[in-house]
């Protein structure tokens, strides 16, 4: 019901104290909430056209929002539409509008305000209600049925889309990283043959002092010290990388050790590649499993025009 109305807004509410107020006489009959086909029709009148205008809402999707954008839409001249509680607080705009018509309202419309009674909606039974949740379900279903084929067709263009962008993209990286790895892989290479010629030359040295200048006596200490040394090197190797000393595991991490160094040295992403790696194999693995049933629906030519 619209009547003449004083409105005070402080902080979303109204609350009575001294300010200016928008008062105009308008009629009772101004804002009706009637349902037609079980969706609510709110009729009102809007104030630069001076004609009655209706509005059908989903009140389980339309928000309060939604539906004071589409009065403001419809009259230009609206500058103020707002909702209020009956007593004086704010309604969100997030609110559905199928909570808000669970109690009365007040809608304000520039300088106007009308209190709105929505009429009692009968409770459907329990077995009504379950029917209507089945025959939503069978929809539901059938809209799957009829639209799954071009869904799918539309997703697997989106991910070959996205495949060639993910391909473009690591093209580059690709090329890069290979000059990278044959460069790291030859220098461990070169590290791994000058250790053998290291150890090859020890052992030459170690047999012509015990030969030709001193004899066993001399140098069975210094081998023993030898030994020592290097079973210090081994655990001084397992302390700083936690890892027993096994040839395979020590020329990977000398790999990626070059790898890194040289990465670093040409400026290359190895996080961003690897980014785009999990991401292309996300696409290749999605398109696998999109393309299994789209081959068993799809017609032949369609397929074939794909491959």
């Amino acid at each position: 019901m619209c009547s003449l109305v004083g409105l005070w807004r402080h902080t979303g509410a109204w609350r009575g104290r001294e300010g200016a107020p928008y008062s105009t006489l308008v009629p009772s009959d101004e804002v009706t909430v009637n349902y037609r086909h079980g969706l609510p029709v709110i009729t009102l009148m809007l104030p630069t056209r001076s004609e009655r205008c209706q509005f059908t809402v989903k009140p389980v999707v339309t928000t309060v929002g939604a539906f004071l954008q589409d009065v403001q839409r419809e009259d230009k001249g609206i500058e103020r539409a707002e909702v209020f509680a009956t007593d004086g607080s704010k309604v969100s705009d997030a609110t559905l509008m199928e909570v808000l018509l669970m109690n009365d309202f007040k809608l304000v419309i520039n300088n106007t305000a009308c209190s709105v009674s929505p009429p009692v909606k009968d409770k459907m039974s329990s077995e009504h209600a379950t029917e209507m949740e089945d025959i939503k379900s069978l929809v539901h279903r059938l809209f799957v049925a009829l639209h799954l084929e071009d869904h799918q067709i539309r997703k697997e263009r989106e991910l070959l889309q996205k495949l060639d962008r993910l391909k473009g993209e690591l093209l580059p990286l690709e090329q890069m990283k290979t000059k990278i790895m044959d460069s790291a892989d030859a220098k461990t290479s070169r590290l791994l043959w000058v250790g053998l010629a290291l150890m090859s030359t020890q052992g030459g040295a170690l047999a012509w002092l015990t030969w030709w200048v001193y004899s066993w006596d001399i140098m069975e200490p210094v081998t023993y010290f030898i030994t020592y040394g290097s079973a210090m090197a081994f655990y001084a190797y397992f302390v700083l990388t936690k890892q027993d000393y096994i040839y395979p595991h020590a020329k990977d991490r000398q790999f990626l050790h070059y790898f890194y160094r040289k990465s670093k040295k040409q400026h290359f992403n190895v996080e961003q590649y690897n980014k785009l790696k999990n991401d292309l194999a996300e696409v290749e693995e999605s398109l696998r499993r999109l393309r299994q049933p789209l081959h068993l629906r799809l017609p032949i030519q369609e397929i074939s025009d794909k491959d």
